[in-house]
């Protein structure tokens, strides 16, 4: 006959409800720690980041007739970029990351703004925006004292300003509509204060929509960049009858991210010279 000695059912089942608990509390963890194992180191943000997991991807390359000249845009992540190999696939044009925030600056941006001149390129720069740590005008004169200044050398294009999802938080970066738009103006005319300059702006249509309401008050002065991954930009923001410049894909040869320009090669050297 078995013999039951007190307390060891008891024992059993709060050892095994123990286990139920600990279970429980692993499958509630693992969202958060998934999703800060995701979330990106500060610094590490660049053109078009976040348009693959919000708009999509369809892979399909511009599906157009209009003469259009091609053109990349690169960040750290690149490292040291093969430009001769970029020019003679065709690439004519380039952006380069320059600073982030007021806390981060591009450690390979001579190899890549230079290289990119060197061998021909009309070439500028641009600034991933985080609204959430300074203001617009701060953030500024942060960019055009580390690399995005504009000379009338027929071969620098207008530093570019990159507004878009948030990576390391919410995707308007806690800002209300007006909020959103108010610094972005202060940005846009602190850089002109400093350059002479219209800043181009870089964003993608949903997070236009959804962060500054589709404020349509830029498009009269300043150039739009537009990302979309597809075969063709879709409906632009508001106020923007047509694009200057178009990211199609985050998947090119020799370097992922490639452009559209929207006319052909003198159009750009036209937005170089202002």
């Amino acid at each position: 006959m078995p013999v039951h000695r007190p307390g060891t059912s008891r024992r059993t089942r709060a050892t095994a409800a123990g286990a139920l608990l600990a279970a429980l509390s692993l499958f509630f963890t693992l969202p958060s720690a998934a999703q800060a194992a995701d979330t990106p180191t500060r610094g590490e943000a660049y053109l078009g980041m976040g348009v693959p997991s919000h708009d999509g991807d369809t892979g399909q390359g511009p599906v157009t007739r209009a003469t259009q000249t091609e053109g990349v845009d690169v960040s750290g992540h690149q490292g040291n970029v093969s430009w001769s190999t970029l020019w003679g696939s065709g690439v004519k044009w380039a952006y380069v990351k320059a600073t982030e925030g007021t806390y981060y600056t591009n450690p390979y941006f001579a190899q890549q703004y230079n290289g990119s001149y060197n061998v021909g390129m009309i070439r500028g720069s641009y600034h991933f925006a985080t609204p959430d740590t300074t203001s617009g005008a701060t953030q500024a004169n942060y960019f055009v004292d580390h690399g995005g200044g504009w000379s009338r050398d027929g071969k620098t294009l207008p530093g570019a300003l990159d507004i878009e999802w948030n990576p390391y938080g919410a995707a308007c970066y806690g800002k209300t509509q007006s909020g959103m738009v108010t610094w972005i103006r202060d940005f846009l005319n602190q850089y002109k204060a400093r350059t002479g300059r219209d800043a181009v702006i870089y964003t993608a249509t949903s997070w236009w929509t959804q962060c500054t309401g589709n404020y349509g008050g830029f498009a009269t002065a300043n150039p739009l960049w537009i990302a979309r991954y597809a075969s063709d930009p879709g409906t632009l923001p508001a106020g923007w009858g047509y694009y200057t410049m178009w990211q199609y894909t985050s998947s090119g040869p020799t370097v992922g991210d490639h452009d559209k320009f929207n006319g052909a090669l003198d159009r750009v050297q036209a937005l170089a010279n202002g």
